[in-house]
């Protein structure tokens, strides 16, 4: 069982006060916002230089509040929001990917959410998730007492209903785990969410906690703003392509999303003014990785998966009236792992008993207290499959020098013959010249701090990233859906075949209806645990249905397939639904 140990400081904490610069009563608890873009980048804003991009709303939040200038994420989604919800590095939560079972975060990692929540916060959550489709580690088993969530890493993947069809208008989502069709463009929608919890909450004497993480602008990029679309495709995209002219119209497409998103933001604090929400709101934006294409990001090299800083850099902006003064720059080293302390100490709330971070509070710097930060080391490793490797597509830097093996993040192992690399981040910040032979000492001195975080992140674990087991037969999950998204499998993208870690608390039987991708004919088979159940489908099914299937307590793994014509055909999704507990003695 998780054990938060959350407290208040004082109850003054909670005195209602007009939050501003010089009131003598202690300020109210902030209500907090963090706002997170998918696949979006340091370049897609145009107070980051961008020539062609409008993003006016964001803007206007940088100039009103901080901004950071040295601030990073991990190379891709998962590990960055794993990070962001607990304060401590991805590795040491088990979450290492972003499919396959290893964006599944651990149960007992205390989330954001619990703590806020535990410290008196109503908690809301409305977009992408991708910590865990299926019970215990739902985003409403961590902490969030609203969740509108779609599953796995984003519409059109495998793991959204196939009803949904890739679609981003109209959506399928899931309310609180219930499945519905939404009404409108999804970011919109999400957007529209959060302002309905936030106005319900209005008269609510304790603050709220909104998180709102859209899926845009990661592809697909087929169903974008037509409106923004055709802005976009009638310009000249020429000075942010760098050279890539074939991706002109996924650009187009892009920057419609992004436009969309900034619209929203303008919505939100019109919506927050209008409400007398904005001094007592501290809103957050940021982006989970770098650009989704090779576009312009800045001065930074590289794109979303790379461990240079085109892949790694993300803007920070911070609103916070009275507190967080505008045009505050801040150029300190900081990271995703950071923002937990900070949330945490803005709302005057103790971190979890029992939990070490590896982050630290922002606060200081926000307010322009006269604090001394360290000359801080950063460490991030992402790459392909469930057992991290020493060395393997990963950074180490403090502010000035950083060290790097770019050994591909879609490998599970490095591509031969790639070595590191060493940059003079003061000097060179585009990363175009290897000082490795030069410098050789600010290498061994980053290589040495990054083993002993290597060890260190990676101890708890002895080295087994088994992800952790869906449990089935919960009563507050009274249906799971098993997608590719979760299963343990090998091979390249979403795998031929694989198999899902279950386990159960009680005995008890299920129905288990098998989804194909398409319509086949032939023998069924449904192995869970040592048992195998078998069903011949004579004519050719898209949908397989083994009525009553007792399944023991205890973990098991379960896998199906079909055979046809020699051919094995693996499952698209697997529902399980709980009829009665199994009469079986155990």
């Amino acid at each position: 069982m998780k054990s938060l140990g959350v407290v208040l400081l004082g109850a003054a904490a909670v005195v209602s006060c007009c939050g501003r610069v010089g009131c003598s009563a202690e300020p109210r608890r902030p209500n907090i916002i963090v706002l997170i873009t998918d696949d979006q980048g340091w370049g897609d804003l145009s107070c980051h230089g961008n020539p062609v991009l409008e993003t006016p709303h964001l803007d206007a939040m940088a100039s009103r509040g901080a901004t950071f200038s040295r601030f990073y994420v991990s190379p891709v989604c998962s590990p960055t929001r794993a990070s962001l919800m607990t304060g401590r590095y991805n590795h040491r939560t088990g979450v290492i990917d972003t499919f396959k079972g290893g964006s599944m975060m651990r149960p007992d990692e205390v989330t954001l959410a619990e703590a806020l929540k535990q410290a008196g916060y109503s908690t809301a959550i409305f977009g992408k998730w991708h910590l865990g489709d299926c019970y215990p580690m739902r985003a409403q088993d961590q902490g969030f007492d609203r969740a509108v969530v779609f599953r796995g890493g984003g519409l059109g993947q495998p793991s959204e209903p196939p009803a949904n069809e890739r679609r981003y208008t109209n959506p399928i989502l899931y309310y609180d785990g219930q499945e519905r069709q939404a009404d409108g463009y999804c970011t919109d929608v999400y957007f529209d969410e959060a302002m309905r919890f936030i106005e319900q909450q209005a008269e609510n004497p304790e603050p709220f906690f909104a998180y709102i993480a859209t899926n845009t602008p990661h592809s697909p990029y087929h169903d974008v703003p037509d409106e923004l679309y055709q802005k976009y495709k009638a310009r000249d995209l020429s000075p942010v392509l760098l050279g890539n002219e074939k991706t002109a119209d996924t650009v187009a497409r892009v920057y419609a999303m992004v436009e969309n998103i900034d619209q929203n933001v303008g919505r939100l604090v019109s919506f927050l003014d209008k409400r007398d929400l904005t001094n007592d709101t501290l809103v957050l934006y940021l982006c989970d990785n770098g650009p989704n294409t090779p576009r312009y990001a800045g001065h930074r090299r590289g794109m979303k998966t790379d461990v240079h800083d085109g892949g790694i850099a993300s803007p920070l902006f911070v609103n916070w009236p009275g507190r967080v003064a505008p045009g505050t720059e801040v150029d300190a080293l900081s990271a995703h792992i950071d923002l937990m302390p900070t949330l945490l100490e803005a709302a005057s709330a103790d971190k979890p008993a029992g939990v070490e971070f590896d982050g630290r509070s922002l606060l200081p710097l926000l307010e322009g207290a006269d604090v001394a930060w360290p000359d801080r080391k950063l460490f991030i490793q992402a790459h392909r499959g469930l057992d991290p490797l020493r060395g393997h597509h990963m950074t180490a830097f403090d502010k000035r020098w950083k060290l790097v093996r770019s050994s591909g993040f879609q490998r599970h192992t490095p591509a031969p013959g790639v070595g590191y690399e060493l940059y003079d981040l003061r000097a060179d910040p585009t990363e175009s010249k290897n000082l490795l032979k030069q410098s050789p000492s600010h290498a061994r001195d980053l290589r040495a701090a990054y083993d002993e975080w290597f060890n260190e992140v990676s101890k708890a674990y002895a080295g087994d990233y088994t992800p952790p087991r869906i449990v089935i037969g919960a009563e507050q999950e009274p249906e799971t859906v098993l997608t590719w998204q979760d299963w343990q499998t090998t091979g390249d993208n979403w795998g031929t075949q694989g198999y899902w870690l279950l386990t159960a608390p009680r005995p008890a039987a299920f129905r288990v209806r098998v989804l194909l991708e398409s319509a086949s004919a032939g023998t069924a088979e449904l192995t869970i645990g040592d048992a195998t159940h078998t069903l011949p489908v004579e004519n050719a099914e898209q949908e397989i249905l083994f009525p009553s299937v007792e399944i023991p307590a205890g973990d098991a793994s379960l896998q199906f397939r079909l055979v046809s014509d020699g051919q094995e055909v693996a499952p698209y999704q697997v529902y399980l639904s709980k009829l009665e507990t199994a009469s079986t003695p155990q």
